[in-house]
């Protein structure tokens, strides 16, 4: 993948960011950037809370209050990941109505929790929401594959996390034996959920059976999971789970976070995409999110965990950002605002271990 530096020009990175620019309020085409960043506001099958859909939206007109120095990215020598180029798309009207015809022939199926028993409506209901959901997936595909293609650093910003099925097959095409980095507060092993069989609660077992390039998925954060899905992750010798009670009962007796980060970089391959699910966090950072569970990881701990990811020499070949959910209150932007957070160090380090170093000014 070839990287290149975006034409800086007039751009002031201390000013304020412009809100008619792209994300972070950056002033770069799709043309002049590094990394380009998919919206897909999409959640039929969210089985909670709703309002992902929105999340990127949200975190677009978030951004542009973010300083875009990165103190603890210096230590790699990219303490200014703009200067490479970030550039979001906006969002196609197709996702849009789609996402609308498959929410409103999920939700009676929803309100049921999936008990269709001998409903014929609503069994032809499921069937045309797996179908609208296959289309996601394959567009999905077809536009990661072209950016990929292009030498561009993908990102793709949700959505439930549904969406990152498609953008984890088109990485693993690209690069078989990739690794999957897996942040979250739910295992996603399911087979199907509430009936649907491309749900945001089965998409890594999704991953697992589709996406055939895929040789390791690393999950950490997850404190909600059913039986079945913690027998396929014991079970499943690609996968390693950091469940989140035992992480934390090991550093009340002491054992360092930085180890246990040291151990999950361990399991990963050369080649690295990064699945961020926000409700990974502790939920006081995502309180919007739809399906969110008491503990999690800090702000600081989920940096790290990026920020140690790009030190190990390993290359993060792409990334998503999931579930990020607006509060629907005025003036309340704060899931956004960790949201775009999260989104800037996803983009930073992925340069960063592609090889993009700050750009001295005289250059």
């Amino acid at each position: 993948m070839a990287i290149q530096r975006a034409p800086v020009g007039r751009f002031d990175p201390d000013g304020a960011g412009d809100p008619e620019g792209s994300v972070f309020g950056l002033p770069w085409s799709e043309a002049h950037s590094s990394v380009v960043l998919l919206p897909v506001p999409w959640e039929p099958t969210v089985s909670y809370g709703r309002g992902t859909a929105k999340g990127p939206e949200a975190i677009r007109h978030a951004s542009p209050q973010l300083d875009l120095f990165d103190s603890s990215l210096a230590e790699l020598g990219l303490a200014q990941p703009w200067q490479w180029g970030i550039h979001m798309r906006d969002e196609q009207p197709w996702v849009q109505q789609l996402d609308a015809r498959a929410s409103a022939l999920a939700r009676p199926i929803i309100e049921v929790g999936g008990q269709l028993g001998d409903d014929a409506a609503l069994r032809a209901a499921l069937a045309q929401v797996d179908e609208c959901s296959a289309q996601l997936d394959a567009w999905v595909t077809r536009q990661v594959s072209a950016l990929l293609q292009a030498d561009k650093i993908v990102g793709v910003v949700g959505g439930d996390h549904s969406v990152s099925l498609g953008a984890i097959e088109a990485h693993a095409t690209r690069w078989p034996g990739l690794g999957v980095l897996h942040i979250d507060a739910h295992a996603d092993l399911r087979v199907a959920y509430e009936g649907f069989n491309r749900s945001h609660a089965s998409v890594m077992g999704n991953v697992l059976e589709r996406a055939h390039g895929v040789a390791r998925l690393v999950q950490v954060g997850v404190r909600d999971l059913s039986a079945t899905e913690h027998a396929r992750s014991c079970g499943d010798p690609r996968v390693t789970t950091f469940l989140d009670a035992p992480m934390r009962q090991r550093m009340m007796a002491g054992t360092g976070f930085a180890q246990i980060v040291d151990e999950v970089i361990d399991t990963l391959p050369e080649h690295v995409y990064i699945s961020f699910d926000i409700d990974g966090l502790d939920p006081s950072l995502c309180p919007s999110t739809g399906t969110p569970v008491p503990g999690g990881l800090s702000f600081v701990e989920a940096q790290a965990l990026l920020l140690a990811v790009a030190r190990s020499g390993r290359t993060v070949v792409g990334f998503d950002l999931v579930e990020v959910a607006p509060s629907g209150r005025a003036d309340a932007e704060w899931d956004a605002n960790v949201g775009a957070r999260i989104l800037y160090r996803l983009c930073g380090v992925a340069l960063a271990s592609q090889g993009a170093r700050d750009i001295p000014p005289s250059t």
